[in-house]
């Protein structure tokens, strides 16, 4: 038995009970989670805005203790302390075998079920998903022992948690882009957990400029303490006109973190010639934005996603727990809220209402 967060209904909350788990088979493990992050995209889930299977355990950013591992597992062993990659990527697929393993189809194809088509959670006979093969919210978990990097053993379980998501999304989409160059000038769309990295991501990469930008002052404030050197609100200003006078003509890398079709406009016009817009930030399913096709062309604008990091995220995960213990990023200040598991539904109102930092789900507690 485990105990757990399970979403059985859209824009419902989130009800915490024991459920029955299987012990874990060929390639797998259980791991003791000792720390959760409180994301947007499980946000999406719960309010229908992304989709998946009913009844699920949300929670793909965390990291844990592994208890046990089932047959075959050559990974890790009990007792090693483990970054939680909601990525289990299969390493045969073509776009693993190509370099993305990040992208990896069968992951994608098999979803919120391990990777034989079963569930190894059970509500009174019913099974229960998996939000990324993982399922974070759950005092333990069974998954794919590719969703396990071992760590050192003086990294807090809080940092390794948020590096298995919002680190390693923000700070990797700047730092594993091509366009990224020392002195670039940089604007970000939206200063939560997401946007808060990449603008580290953007000081790591030797910006001289980073204009970050959100609706909400208090956040635009936080902002400054992780690299913005410059604001702005996009509820009181224009935040393309005011890119382009801060910069002279605009920027040459933007980042949508947040994800919507305004904000990926924005992110597109605020750019300079042969500027180059990141979209990182999930949109609701079904969102388009409107785009200049004159511009993109005249303008020798680059449009790209960045999905993890736009790499291996075990391989960021590496890199970025580096720069966390020689003091490069700042990841312990984007923690603001502890939160035990039955208190989950207050960490996500938290969220929504758009408070700054991370919450984290909190074992320990």
């Amino acid at each position: 038995m485990t105990k757990a967060a399970v979403l059985y209904e859209a824009n419902t909350p989130l009800q915490v009970k024991e459920l029955t788990q299987d012990a874990p088979k060929a390639g797998e493990v259980r791991v003791r989670m000792e720390a959760a992050g409180v994301c947007a995209s499980d946000i999406h889930v719960m309010h229908g805005t992304a989709i998946l299977p009913l009844p699920v355990v949300l929670g793909h950013e965390g990291a844990g203790i592994v208890e046990e591992v089932g047959p075959d597992v050559t990974r890790v062993k009990p007792g090693d302390r483990c970054i939680m990659s909601f990525v289990s990527n299969c390493g045969h697929c073509r776009s693993c075998r190509s370099g993305t393993p990040q992208l990896c189809d069968t992951n994608a194809l098999t979803g919120a079920l391990q990777y034989d088509g079963s569930a190894r959670l059970h509500d009174e006979g019913t099974d229960v998903y998996q939000m990324a093969k993982v399922g974070l919210f759950a005092e333990t978990i069974v998954a794919p022992q590719q969703a396990c990097q071992v760590m050192p053993d003086d990294v807090p379980m809080g940092v390794a948690a948020l590096i298995g998501c919002s680190v390693t999304t923000g700070v990797g989409a700047v730092i594993n882009s091509p366009a990224a160059k020392v002195g670039m000038t940089v604007a970000v769309f939206g200063s939560g957990g997401v946007g808060l990295n990449v603008i580290q991501g953007a000081r790591m990469a030797g910006a001289s400029r980073i204009i970050a930008v959100d609706i909400f002052d208090h956040k635009l404030e936080f902002s400054y303490k992780f690299g913005a050197t410059d604001v702005v609100n996009s509820r009181e200003t224009d935040p393309v006109e005011a890119i382009r006078e801060i910069t002279g003509g605009g920027v040459d890398m933007a980042f949508d973190a947040f994800g919507a079709a305004e904000t990926t406009a924005n992110s597109i016009n605020a750019l300079r010639k042969s500027g180059t817009a990141v979209i990182v930030g999930l949109a609701p399913v079904g969102d388009t934005a409107d785009l200049d096709m004159i511009d993109l062309v005249r303008n020798q604008k680059t449009v790209v996603g960045s999905y993890y990091g736009s790499a291996s995220p075990h391989e960021t995960f590496d890199v970025l727990v580096d720069a966390y213990l020689k003091g490069k990023i700042d990841v312990d200040s984007l923690i603001t809220r502890r939160y035990q598991l039955d208190e989950i539904n207050e960490g996500f109102d938290a969220l929504h209402a758009g408070e700054d930092g991370r919450g984290i789900i909190d074992f320990s507690l």
